[in-house]
């Protein structure tokens, strides 16, 4: 008769029976059964149910063959595994897989990086969904970040072809902008992670005064882009420009002896600060404390000066000594590319006369015509002030910066004057190594004009946020994209304009990311680190490390870089070579 319940079941097994190995006097030590083993043999588990398995799935079955009885002690005669080895029974075998279809993919997401969907994009641009954005690798594969040409890598599938894995991707060694010297003293060491919790509202700032002068923008230039009538050889034409760092600039001296403002700087120096957490090259920032006023100012040759390209591509371009055999396409062959056709491509695209032209209220700062023999170049330098006062402030905190217009246009609608901001993105070759998986501006400029942006985004958010920054703090209108590709890929010194695309500073910083409040807190946070040294006269730098997304402020000597400027304001002739 059976057994009235499980307990009696159990008292009727015989008390020998059981789980586990054998208790025998030779293995015991004060009563506890044990196995010898060696202090160098790493112990496997106490009990292994599915070791014995062989009828266990593939994967778990492998990975106790392949890894676990080779464990040191663990396997062999005599050792762990064989003494506690017990046959396990198949809980699984009365059961079996009925749906064997493969999983839906979604639309959006999937693959290796996925990919998510932000505003509508291109239409018939994107297979998998409109706007989809992917991460693009060291080589070309797509691992998030966004995908222009849609496809495999738009459904979230495989994500592209080739690519660095995240861990296999080589890192580089980047130099710093400067080296930082022994009788340099570090103040500060903060993460770009810190920096873009910062917010602070300036409002929208106030003129205080306007030099130089504008030409007309040539209208010409807004046909079709990437059309074949709006192909344009760029044209190199010999005008005076100038850079003047914030120390050396007579009206800045005067605003400050006048006690107009805290701070003074010039819109090239304040964008790379305010813009610095989408920065990945280094550069170096110098900043003066005179008193009570502090100028953001640069060193003379600084790389401030000198446009970047693909910055923040995966796959930025390589130096000569990390294997880029191509020296054209190195960066430090780019930056002067860039910079040179920045420099000429705004005297191209307006409409020079001297009596249709815009006239400030005050002659050109920086131009004297007795002694230069070539025209200024079309520029207009307003100097604006923004408070950066907190609620905790017993004083006003008032910050002037020197802003730069480029050009003039008429509206269509109301006839009034609109000022503008030129500059020039450069295509060098889209198949080669750093080129951050660009579309053909030739072939896709007219069709995907989009994509293409939408690629430059990515792979110079840095230069464009700067760009951007400086069209907002001057207060312009519109701000002209040219579009600038050599004239064949290994020819560096013939270019032509494809085109020009126009936006306005506000919306086009909406479609960035690009918070203007973020910028204005990096730059306080910096200001209020100088402003509470007890000195009343020093120098400080800051340096962006050339390998990590960190800031580091430093306090130098008063004589730090004076050996290495000359006398002058710092006079360039647009047009000449720069390579």
């Amino acid at each position: 008769m059976a057994p009235a319940s499980l307990l009696d079941l159990i008292e009727a097994l015989p008390a020998t029976d059981g789980w586990g190995p054998p208790t025998t006097t030779d293995t015991m030590l004060n009563g506890v059964p044990y196995a010898p083993f060696s202090k160098g043999d790493k112990l496997g588990r106490m009990a292994d149910w599915t070791a014995g398995d062989k009828s266990d799935r593939g994967g778990r079955q492998q990975y106790q063959q392949r890894y676990r009885d080779q464990i040191y002690g663990a396997g062999g005669p005599g050792g762990l595994q064989s003494i506690f080895n017990v046959e396990g029974q198949n809980e699984e075998g009365s059961f079996s897989l009925v749906d064997r279809s493969a999983p839906t993919r979604g639309r959006g997401f999937g693959g290796r990086g996925g990919a998510f969907v932000r505003g509508r994009g291109q239409r018939g641009q994107q297979r998998g969904g409109r706007a989809t954005f992917t991460r693009v690798d060291g080589r070309g594969g797509q691992r998030g970040g966004y995908d222009p040409r849609g496809g495999r890598g738009g459904r979230g599938g495989r994500g592209g072809r080739g690519g660095w894995r995240d861990y296999d991707k080589p890192q580089r060694n980047r130099e710093a902008s400067v080296q930082p010297k022994d009788s340099w003293r570090m103040l500060e060491e903060i993460d770009f992670n810190r920096l873009s919790k910062l917010n602070l509202d300036t409002g929208e700032g106030e003129d205080l005064d306007d030099y130089g002068f504008l030409h007309y923008y040539d209208r010409a230039f807004d046909k079709q882009p990437g059309a074949a009538t709006s192909v344009k050889k760029l044209t190199n034409l010999d005008r005076a420009a100038y850079n003047v760092t914030t120390s050396a600039d007579p009206v800045i001296q005067e605003l400050a002896e006048k006690d107009e403002a805290t701070i003074f700087a010039t819109d090239n120096i304040l964008s790379m600060l305010m813009c610095a957490p989408r920065s990945v090259y280094s550069w170096d920032i110098v900043m003066l404390k005179q008193g009570n006023k502090v100028f953001i100012d640069k060193r003379e040759a600084s790389s401030l000066d000198m446009v970047t390209v693909n910055e923040n591509a995966a796959d930025a371009p390589l130096e000569i000594s990390e294997g880029n055999k191509d020296q054209i396409n190195s960066p430090g062959a780019l930056k002067e590319e860039a910079t040179h056709i920045n420099n000429v491509f705004p005297t191209q695209v307006v409409i020079e006369s001297d009596s249709n032209k815009l006239d400030m209220s005050n002659e050109h700062p920086f131009y004297n015509a007795a002694e230069e023999t070539d025209p200024p170049a079309s520029k207009a330098y307003k100097y604006r002030r923004f408070d950066l006062s907190l609620e905790a402030d017993e004083n006003p905190l008032y910050l002037i910066v020197r802003t730069e217009l480029d050009a003039v246009v008429k509206n269509n609608i109301s006839g009034e004057d609109q000022f503008l901001t030129i500059k020039a993105l450069n295509e060098f070759d889209n198949k080669a190594q750093g080129s951050g998986g660009a579309l053909d501006w030739r072939t896709k400029l007219a069709s995907q004009r989009g994509a293409v942006v939408a690629t430059e985004m990515k792979n110079n958010s840095c230069k464009l946020a700067r760009w951007t920054t400086q069209s907002i703090l001057a207060k312009a209108d519109q701000m002209k994209l040219g579009f600038i590709s050599r004239l064949t890929p290994k020819n560096t010194s013939d270019h032509v304009v494809l085109g020009v695309l126009g936006y306005k500073p506000r919306e086009f910083a909406t479609q960035m990311n690009l918070n203007l409040n973020n910028g204005w807190a990096i730059v306080r946070t910096f200001v209020d680190m100088v402003l509470r040294e007890k000195e009343e006269d020093a120098k400080y730098v800051l340096v962006k490390d050339p390998n990590k997304p960190t800031i580091r402020l430093y306090q130098v000597p008063r004589d730090t870089f004076e050996e290495e400027e000359d006398e002058g304001v710092g006079m360039s002739v647009v047009g000449e070579d720069e390579e």
